[in-house]
């Protein structure tokens, strides 16, 4: 029996589309079942198009399904990934989570593992703060946060963030120590999930 994880973002050009790649191969290494979706994009034509990269990562991810309520209640743990606005959640991702009040008062997302990835364009652009920023939306679902922490030295290496891997655009696309950061993430994610629904650990 395996446990299923729903990992859901949004990427204007890409680096936190490649974490969430990160944590998904992660997740289905460690025996999950994964659902990764995107948030619907809603910039205009005119931003988009502004912005060579945002315009070809677009185009280049249309087949990515887009995420629906349904993901939120199929899965057993979360994985959400945003960039970085201002310190904030980007206005794509929020949109989604905006949305998903019925099943909070339903109780959907109590008691479900969750755990959060972003991307700033400086090391210091905001990452920590995004990353928290998610996690009081899990606060408010009742989930059950589970941050990389210093638990491995993959987060290390990555720079050293315990609570979600960040990676600065600045630096252009992430690197393997990131991506490797990413997925000890969600095979972290699912260890944890497996445990709490008492299913043997590897």
């Amino acid at each position: 029996m395996s446990v299923k994880v729903a990992v859901i973002y949004y990427s204007a050009t890409g680096a936190v589309h490649q974490l969430a790649q990160a944590v998904a191969e992660g997740a289905e290494k460690a025996g999950a079942e994964v659902r990764l979706r995107r948030a619907a994009e809603l910039a205009p034509d005119a931003a988009i198009d502004a912005n060579p990269a945002w315009r070809a990562h677009v185009d280049a991810t249309g087949d990515i399904e887009v995420a629906t309520l349904d993901d939120v209640e199929w899965a057993d743990a979360y994985a959400f990934g945003s960039p970085t606005r201002f310190g904030n959640v980007a206005a794509q991702l929020k949109q989604f989570i905006d949305t998903t009040g019925g099943l909070w008062q339903r109780g959907v997302t109590a008691d479900k593992p969750a755990t959060a990835f972003t991307s700033a364009h400086n090391l210091h652009g905001g990452n920590e703060s995004t990353l928290l920023a998610l996690y009081n939306t899990f606060h408010h679902w009742g989930s059950i946060i589970v941050s990389p922490g210093f638990t491995d030295p993959s987060v290390y290496a990555a720079g050293g963030n315990p609570y979600g891997t960040a990676h600065p655009g600045a630096n252009g696309a992430p690197s393997e120590t990131v991506l490797q950061a990413a997925r000890y993430q969600g095979e972290r994610l699912t260890k944890v999930t497996k445990r709490l629904k008492g299913l043997a650990v590897d």
